[in-house]
């Protein structure tokens, strides 16, 4: 059995900062776990610019964004282990690890992280009729083949799905010499960021088609075609709507995941909504000691984002190994009509980190303006304007620990209204 006192469960960027910022407040017994070759998760073959806005202040490609974080990791001297799986998690933070180096290794840790991202969802999870022939991929997958492995895929392409790696995966098609047809989008409204609409298809002159959607993928050995349909409110193909477009390569842009197998081992309650673990204040999931960050809680559509609840969820490890003293008189955070999550699910007021307590939130629906309410069981704490809210765009409120604390607040609740609408309470 091998003892240490912080394990963190991926080497992506929520890893990466979360054990860097437990190196720094005071946890020198670190080790952790990456299954792939190299740290960085997916940022290694995000060659395209638009990271570390927010943290660093400029704008940096995936791997230079990665690469600061590796560096610092080298510097603070914490263990990692490559190419290693994680294979069990308990509830008493035993994990069971395989490499090819040690075989199956025991670990006892005093806290873990949870940083494990999230997978793409397939062609499987979508269930769309005709053959499976070769020519389908992700686009994540598609993005790795192109920028890592130096292969195109196909040379006429059809994007399913308005995701920011379809988005811009149309960009690096169209400049490596492929035709991309078109992006289809299942909903009334893009999934991606506007930027990413704006700089990757308006651009290039590359077709949207909303409301939307692959209703037959055409060839036996490799992918012909596709027919096209638009579809009604109620996400149903329309008779007589449908196009057949010749393409040898589909990409699904279709969602993404958080992977967490290791978390229902653990016996971690999930969220229904985000597919992730119900977390406090410090990123603490319902198994005291056990912590969570990243994609693998909520899907972001910023890596910075990512970075500054990894740090929350390091400096919760270090905070729980100090005193190990549980979160208590929690206040339930709750998504009122307009909004679909709110993370955190469960705020310690006493235990806030900081003088304030972010919360991360998406619309359910495209809104030009709207005012976003937050109240408590026991009045109302705050409104705030927004201009062109949108759901694949995460939002992020800040509320000052002094309104939330000796208050005796049991209860909060976020709701959106469009401006000039009646009262969505």
């Amino acid at each position: 059995m091998i003892n240490k006192e912080l394990v963190v469960i991926g080497g992506g960027p929520a890893g990466l900062a979360a054990a860097i910022e437990a190196k720094k407040n005071g946890v020198n017994d670190i080790l952790l776990i990456e299954r792939d070759s190299r740290l960085g998760g997916i940022l290694p073959q995000c060659i395209h610019n638009g990271f570390g806005l927010h943290v660093f202040k400029e704008e940096l490609t995936g791997p230079e964004y990665a690469d600061r974080f590796i560096k610092e990791l080298e510097d603070l001297d914490i263990e990692v282990l490559l190419d290693t799986m994680v294979i069990e998690l308990t509830e008493n933070k035993q994990i069971t690890a395989v490499n090819r180096q040690n075989g199956l290794m025991q670990i006892q840790a005093g806290a873990v992280i949870l940083a494990m991202g999230c997978r793409e969802r397939t062609r499987g999870a979508i269930n769309i009729p005709g053959f499976r022939p070769a020519g389908i991929f992700t686009a994540g997958t598609a993005q790795r083949f192109v920028n890592i492995e130096g292969y195109l895929p196909g040379k006429e392409i059809v994007i399913l799905g308005s995701g920011d790696i379809g988005l811009i995966m149309a960009r690096r098609f169209t400049l490596e010499g492929a035709k991309v047809k078109c992006v289809a989008e299942i909903m009334p409204y893009s999934n991606g960021l506007t930027r990413n609409i704006v700089q990757c298809l308006e651009d290039f002159d590359i077709p949207l088609l909303l409301s939307h959607t692959v209703v037959y993928i055409h060839g036996k050995d490799r992918v012909e075609g596709v027919t096209i349909a638009q579809v009604d409110e109620n996400l149903k193909p329309i008779p007589s709507t449908e196009k057949y477009y010749s393409c040898d390569t589909l990409l699904l842009s279709v969602g993404l995941i958080p992977e967490n197998e290791l978390s229902k081992m653990a016996n971690i309650k999930i969220h229904n909504v985000t597919s992730g673990p119900v977390v406090n204040q410090r990123m603490e999931t319902s198994v005291p000691g056990i912590f969570a960050c990243g994609n693998v809680v909520h899907v972001h559509d910023l890596v910075d984002f990512v970075t500054m609840e990894a740090r929350l969820a390091g400096r919760g490890a270090v905070d729980y190994l100090k005193d190990k003293l549980p979160s208590s008189d929690r206040i339930s955070v709750s998504a009122g009509p307009g909004i679909s999550y709110v993370v955190p699910h469960l705020v310690d007021a006493e235990k806030i980190l900081d003088k304030k307590q972010n919360f991360f939130m998406r619309s359910t629906k495209p809104m030009e303006k709207a005012r976003l309410f937050i109240e408590s069981d026991k009045d109302l704490i705050g409104t705030k304007v927004l201009q062109h809210v949108r759901p694949s765009e995460m939002i992020n409120i800040e509320i000052k620990k002094e309104d939330l604390i000796n208050k005796d607040i049991k209860s909060l609740r976020f709701f959106l209204q469009e401006e000039g609408v009646a009262d969505g309470k």
